[in-house]
């Protein structure tokens, strides 16, 4: 145990939706003070960088409500209960694409907003694409433009604020990493 770590004295559920859970939790602090922690709880998520034959990053275009706006991100999802992450790239990837992969490689997980949230997400790199026939289709309720692009078109990209999700950002300077360095 840490010697910060805060004990959970009791829990209130808020809200209970189709993707997110939201609790109050009270909390007794490393100092012995009480306090209160708004807390998100998500199913976790992964997203997908594809790679084509020819270099070209797979990306989507999408209106995201909260922000009133389109973003152009890689693909991405939430696991489903008892799903692997990998299993979940590959829907994902075959459902917002079309595509399917002969190589899926983890690059990392990471939290997207620990301060209040458990989002998980589980990057994986998607090589060797070709497009299915017949391919999953999305869910009824979202919308995507399918892109390819270049690295260099996808960090004017993130210059222009198209690209201004965390998961592209990160998923784009890792591949400027391994093409500069060959990971």
């Amino acid at each position: 145990m840490s010697r910060l770590e805060e004990k959970t004295l009791s829990t209130e559920p808020i809200f209970e939706g189709k993707i997110i859970k939201v609790q109050v939790d009270e909390v007794e602090l490393p100092d012995g003070k009480r306090s209160k922690r708004e807390i998100v709880k998500h199913p976790g998520a992964v997203a997908i960088l594809p790679i084509t034959k020819d270099g070209k990053i797979v990306m989507v275009e999408q209106y995201r409500k909260p922000l009133e706006r389109t973003l152009v991100e890689i693909p991405a999802g939430k696991l489903e209960p008892g799903e692997d992450p990998e299993q979940t790239a590959h829907r994902e990837l075959e459902e917002e694409t079309g595509y399917v992969c002969e190589k899926l490689t983890h690059i990392i997980s990471f939290y997207t907003s620990p301060g209040f949230a458990n989002e998980i997400v589980h990057l994986y790199l998607a090589e060797g694409l070709s497009k299915k026939e017949n391919a999953k289709a999305a869910d009824e309720d979202e919308f995507v433009e399918l892109m390819e692009m270049t690295l260099e078109e996808a960090e004017q990209y993130i210059k222009e604020n198209k690209i201004a999700d965390a998961k592209t950002v990160y998923a784009i300077q890792y591949l400027k990493l391994k093409k500069g360095n060959r990971l």
